[in-house]
């Protein structure tokens, strides 16, 4: 299925997604005094112990937790990835994995590269069947979908260089709420039914989240999953190891090759193996502020950052996000920088990225100049950048779903932004000892070639997918932390990303209300996708005068978070459309 496809079929994506206004849940650990998550809205003094902003107000009550204890940000930042392991099954855990962004007061930045990764056996054509690529939807429930989880060693690797906590102490709270109960919120009910085809395809799930009539249980149900309380109390007295060797390991490696859809050929020596990976941070200067991202196997740094600096020429600024030029040249901006990305973004393990090149100033001046404020560009194709080798063809857009995002900040300047993920609702559909295994290597290409030549891309063995996940820093003029910020949302993340940067670098918006804007999504192609229900609508008139071929609304979820430094305070932020919630400790 082309994207084009993908994004008009999404009002059942968006259910898949689904997000919306909803009261928050009932935290499963009741705070003391005022408000945490109105203590977060009005900001916190820089000298407080610090702030987490998460999808579920319940997993960033578990960070705030680490941060009222003396826990830096990335002690906050585990212990909100594993609570989310419970509250949000549908979107990310333990068993998926995720990229992490750890910048400190001084502007010091560091990533970790925690992505799922192919066994051993995976080919090119790991997802053909007699000859013939599955169709994307095909490939996802079952074992060929499934990756190596990594993010538990992302989060023992960023422990162990910046954690304050005893690693135990992290698992506390999601140990927790997997033990005594948590309950089912609008939108888990509302993805359960709409994506039973995983979140029911493992009797364990079933027995966990469904009724004997099939049905999803309902809102406010108190679910108890002693299975992962006993897997996360493993790892926290044993360390990570325990999960990628002894009977974690031959669970995974046994569901996988037994599973009822698609069974594959997974090892305890694919699962031993894994190791997360130190990455360089890939930075660059937009206006007077330092922009930070994941470098490769995700697409996100450079993909955000190939959007605002050519950007950079124009007075974002006069125009206003009330003027429809201003989103034509966001959509313009967008179709170069992913044109882009399909052509030459992969695991830079595996093949050459021209990172230096996608991020020179010179050559984004270049594809800048193709930007004009009255008309709209023609067909577009990758750039040249700097240290390109051409060997490999521009693959055809690649459909991703799902993923949270939650940032966390110490009394002492640090900042995390991780992103984490099991790829689609529920991920393969698989379960072992209580969570969901990720079908992360769908984000490959599924068609490995185009017209004879490989795409950088394609399955191979032991490689990790590339990815959209976007975790970002943005320092101020003054090299002082101005922003942490992150989405969900697949393929959108890095328009979602860029968008908020905008909205609060060049329009003033809070942290919130940038993240509120309506999303404009322009892949490719002549088809501009923008948020139903919004100011974008009117617009699309504008757009259409301005050479917007195709404009069409849709309901796709968004759901993004962040922290942003405003004077002496740091202030919270975490999407509207979605269940998150901004936590002080």
């Amino acid at each position: 299925m082309s994207l084009t496809r993908f994004m008009q079929s999404l009002p059942l994506a968006a259910l898949m997604l689904a997000s919306g206004c909803v009261p928050p849940p009932n935290a499963a650990i009741a705070p003391s005094g005022p408000s945490p998550a109105a203590s977060a809205a009005q900001g916190v003094a820089l000298d407080s112990p610090g702030l987490v902003s998460a999808a579920d107000p319940r997993a960033a009550e578990a960070g705030a937790q680490m941060l009222r204890l003396g826990g830096s940000a990335t002690d906050a930042a585990i212990a909100t990835m594993l609570a989310l392991t419970v509250v949000e099954p549908q979107s990310s855990g333990i068993g998926g994995g995720g990229f992490l962004v750890i910048g400190d007061d001084a502007g010091s930045v560091e990533t970790i590269d925690g992505r799922e990764m192919a066994p051993k056996a995976a080919t090119p054509q790991w997802f053909y069947v007699d000859g013939k690529p599955l169709p994307f939807g095909e490939a996802i429930p079952g074992g060929r979908s499934v990756g190596v989880p990594g993010n538990l060693r992302l989060a023992a690797l960023a422990h162990n260089g910046k954690g304050r906590l005893a690693w135990r102490t992290l698992f506390q709270p999601a140990i927790r709420m997997a033990r005594e109960g948590f309950q089912i919120t609008p939108r888990l009910r509302t993805i359960l039914g709409a994506a039973s085809r995983t979140g029911a395809l493992d009797p364990d799930a079933r027995a966990l989240y469904y009724g004997a009539d099939g049905q999803p249980l309902p809102v406010g149900t108190l679910v108890r999953n002693p299975a992962l309380a006993a897997t996360l109390e493993t790892v926290a007295a044993r360390g990570a190891d325990s999960f990628y060797a002894g009977e974690n390991a031959a669970l995974v490696a046994s569901k996988v090759g037994t599973a009822p859809r698609n069974p594959a050929p997974m090892t305890t020596a694919d699962i031993a193996a894994y190791k997360a990976v130190k990455r360089p941070a890939v930075c660059g200067q937009y206006r007077a502020y330092r922009i930070c991202g994941m470098g490769p196997p995700s697409s996100g740094a450079t993909t955000v950052f190939a959007i605002l600096k050519q950007l950079e020429r124009f007075d974002m600024k006069a125009l206003g996000p009330a003027n429809p030029v201003a989103w034509h040249l966001i959509a313009e901006s967008q179709r170069l920088a992913y044109a882009d990305r399909d052509q030459y973004l992969a695991d830079s393990d595996f093949v050459p990225v021209p990172v230096t090149g996608l991020t020179d100033p010179s050559y984004l001046a270049e594809r800048s100049a193709l930007i004009a404020e009255t008309t709209t560009l023609g067909t577009v194709q990758p750039g040249t950048p700097p240290g390109a080798k051409l060997a490999f063809a521009r693959a055809d857009p690649q459909e991703e779903h799902g993923t949270t995002h939650f940032v966390a900040v110490d009394r002492w300047g640090n900042a995390a932004s991780y992103t984490s993920t099991i790829e689609g609702p529920f991920g393969s559909g698989l379960m072992v000892g209580g969570y969901y295994l990720n079908n992360e290597l769908t984000d490959f290409n599924i068609v490995p070639d185009r017209n004879g030549k490989p795409t950088a891309n394609r399955v191979e063995g032991g490689k990790r997918p590339r990815s959209s996940m976007s975790p970002t820093l943005v320092y101020g003029p003054d090299g002082k932390l101005r922003l942490a910020v992150g989405a969900a949302g697949g393929v959108t993340i890095p328009a979602q990303v860029a968008k908020a940067i905008i909205g609060v670098l060049d329009w003033n918006l809070s942290a919130r209300e940038a993240i509120a804007l309506p999303v404009i999504f322009a892949p490719g192609g002549d088809t501009v996708f923008i948020e139903k229900g919004t100011s974008l609508e009117a617009m699309i008139p504008a757009l259409q005068q301005l050479g917007h071929g195709q404009v069409l609304a849709r309901s796709p979820s968004f759901k993004a978070n962040a922290i942003e430094r405003v004077g002496n305070r740091w202030r919270g932020a975490a999407d509207p459309r979605s269940e998150g919630a901004a936590v002080a400790p």
